[in-house]
């Protein structure tokens, strides 16, 4: 059973009846739509630091968002206290948007049945915390024993189990239960007085007996390490006008942050993205086709439905370079003549949702990624970054990459560090002039910020070749 249905709805008697009339509270007749989030949420956080449990958290939150939309403008109250009362109150204050409206009935529609992305199960469920230390104190000793220039080691286990139900003036009535848990360890190495790090981690929309009966951690801290490695030797970037040719994989961020917030549709409703009013329009090389895909099995950004309780697709936003169409919720849809594409997502039962990626990522091309590198005289390959930020008014970004190389006559060679990514996000994707056929999505830790709000999020890219792009560096 649904931890809603039991914990809250059956617990404080609240019927369908009742429910009902909240929606109806919350929806006089000059109100276009209102909707009502329950949401139930069980998480806890371990953080081993040198040997040590540092941190260990667990939290229990639940609560209730209600919110009446008429236009553009949206009335919207929350409340953790499920009295049918004080929630009638809730739904009287989220239609203050208006000064008055005649009342009607609303009829709740037949529950959803929709198709489950991941299993209902409880990370928090799996053994005892005792057990969870365990795993992270073996990962700790398992770094230290391979490497002796082990510095510092830092392992983070997260586990989420979040209960959603959407009801709203359309027929939607619809329960969710999502699982979430996350894994990351960074390394720090040193030699002499030279200290470097590494960082990887992965996770997803399953239980910890995917991340702890299984070698998931260790391939991480193999890759920490690897990366730190890399760091000591890696000499300073020069900067300068190149080309650079950017992995597989997490380099994705980019194209998130550069490209996939500017083709959210509340920016282009209100005419502030770089991408407004483009639609049909050549945006990129006609080598990048751009979706946002939802409807993946257990991957860190898929949801069975969004927080509006529409059901997720795969939307193409940019096809061969012409872009196709943007991620939409359903007000800004409304308002924009388009339907909605199951991107309406909130952090939580207090905030108001709106139009948010799931797991954004470009298709494969037709190329080999040695082929790619080997087309490069001179120039750089960008394999992991560590973080960035871009104006989504005109898409200006800055990005800060982690793991690079140089590229010399076709080659990969020297590792390099400070280099950093300058560039417009449009004017970068019509310089795209090969993809690789070597799509890979991230290993499932990205999280994504917009209006204070954060939500997991998956990214994904093949190599692809930028020709040409502003790389910041620190060699003198």
């Amino acid at each position: 059973m649904n931890n809603i249905q039991n914990l809250i709805l059956d617990s404080h008697d609240l019927t369908n009846a009742k429910l009902e009339k909240l929606l109806s509270a919350a929806c006089p007749k000059n109100i276009d739509f209102a909707d009502i989030y329950f949401q139930y949420i069980n998480s806890e956080s371990w953080v081993l630091e040198d040997g040590i449990v540092k941190s260990g958290s667990s939290n229990i939150d639940s609560g209730v968002g209600i919110r009446s939309v008429s236009g553009d403008k949206s009335g919207f109250a929350y409340s953790n206290d499920f009295n049918f009362d004080n929630l009638i109150t809730a739904a009287n204050m989220s239609k203050c948007i208006v000064e008055h409206g005649q009342s009607r009935t609303i009829k709740i529609g037949e529950e959803k049945k929709i198709k489950r992305l991941y299993e209902s199960v409880s990370p928090l469920d799996y053994g005892k915390d005792e057990t969870k230390v365990l795993f992270l104190k073996n990962i700790d000793k398992y770094i230290r024993d391979k490497d002796s220039r082990v510095d510092q080691v830092i392992v983070n286990l997260v586990g989420v189990y979040d209960s959603v139900f959407v009801l709203n003036t359309d027929g939607v009535n619809v329960f969710d239960d999502r699982p979430l848990v996350r894994f990351s360890v960074m390394v720090i190495l040193k030699v002499g007085e030279r200290r470097e790090s590494g960082s990887a981690g992965g996770g997803g929309r399953y239980s910890y007996d995917q991340v702890i009966d299984s070698k998931f951690g260790y391939n991480f801290a193999d890759e920490a390490l690897r990366q730190a490695s890399v760091n000591l030797k890696a000499i300073d970037a020069k900067a300068g006008a190149m080309t650079v040719v950017l992995g597989p994989g997490w380099p994705g961020v980019l194209l998130h942050e550069a490209i996939g917030h500017g083709l959210e549709g509340d920016f282009n409703r209100k005419k502030t993205s770089a991408f407004s009013d483009l639609i049909g329009e050549k945006v990129a090389s006609d080598q990048c086709t751009i979706v946002d895909d939802g409807t993946i099995s257990k991957r860190r950004g898929s949801l069975s439905v969004d927080d509006e309780g529409c059901e997720t697709k795969c939307n193409t936003l940019i096809e061969n370079g012409i872009l196709k169409g943007y991620m939409q919720d359903k007000m800004n849809s409304k308002l924009m003549k388009t339907s909605p594409t199951g991107n309406g997502r909130r952090e939580s039962y207090s905030c108001l949702p709106m139009p948010r990626m799931t797991n954004t990522f470009m298709l494969p091309g037709n190329y080999e990624s040695n082929e790619i590198i080997e087309s490069v005289q001179d120039g750089i390959y960008a394999v992991n970054f560590s973080g960035g930020q871009v104006d989504i008014t005109n898409g200006q970004f800055v990005f800060t990459a982690s793991e690079a190389y140089l590229i010399e006559k076709g080659k990969i060679t020297s590792p390099i560090k400070g280099m950093t990514l300058i560039g417009n996000g449009p004017e970068v994707l019509k310089k795209v002039s090969m993809v690789g056929n070597d799509l890979k999505l991230d290993d499932g830790v990205g999280t994504c910020g917009k209006e204070g709000q954060s939500v997991p999020v998956g990214v994904g890219q093949p190599t692809l070749k930028i020709d040409e792009i502003t790389v910041g560096g620190t060699q003198v």
